[in-house]
């Protein structure tokens, strides 16, 4: 019987791969950045281009053999804040989501959303626009109406010494894709940082 890799170990076989592409043992030769354009392709490094173009079609690869064996993309996180603790599913950023994948997803939604909103009371909240280079404030009114258009949420913390920030990450479709872009008809995600009264979301 052919051995399935589990979902640990595809993620530790596409970190090797990133790290052998980041190296330059790994170049798709067929990649090509230039555009015709002397004063731009003068500034472009073609063995760049070539090492994220091989690394890319490997993880497409592994994609492809996640759904072929039905190998899941989640893991599970652990955040504590306010003494308060939250096991969640997550899907791991190089993996994708299997259609029962998405289905766990949203049944941890409510409990994620219960828990941000125990942790954020008294906070100010700002919705990232314009790719995450800025932000604008938010309600708690304008987030619950957020809410019934995505399909799950996802949670983490920016924190040191002097500063917390909470990131409520409301999303639908692929999440792989959804972290890339927002307002997709298939795949996206809104962001909502919680900070400290008076203070602006740094992460």
């Amino acid at each position: 019987m052919v051995k399935v890799h589990t979902t640990e170990e595809l993620i530790d076989i596409l970190a090797a791969e990133h790290e052998a592409c980041l190296r330059g043992e790994r170049l798709n030769l067929s990649a090509n950045p230039y555009i015709g354009n002397i004063a731009v392709d003068s500034l472009l490094k073609p063995d760049a281009m070539q090492r994220f173009s091989a690394y890319q079609d490997f993880k497409s690869a592994i994609h492809n053999y996640q759904q072929e064996h039905g190998v899941s993309g989640i893991i599970w996180r652990q955040l504590t804040l306010n003494g308060q603790t939250l096991h969640y599913p997550q899907v791991h950023e190089r993996l994708i989501a299997l259609d029962r994948d998405l289905e766990v997803l949203r049944q941890a939604k409510p409990q994620i959303l219960e828990f941000w909103q125990r942790v954020t009371p008294g906070m100010d909240l700002y919705l990232s626009v314009n790719q995450g280079k800025d932000y604008e404030p938010i309600t708690l009114a304008d987030v619950s109406a957020l809410i019934p258009r995505t399909d799950w949420a996802n949670i983490w913390k920016w924190q040191n010494q002097t500063f917390l920030e909470v990131v409520l990450q409301l999303g639908w479709g692929q999440p792989h894709d959804a972290n890339y872009r927002r307002g997709s008809l298939s795949s996206g995600s809104e962001y909502i940082h919680g900070v400290p009264a008076g203070c602006q979301p740094i992460g």
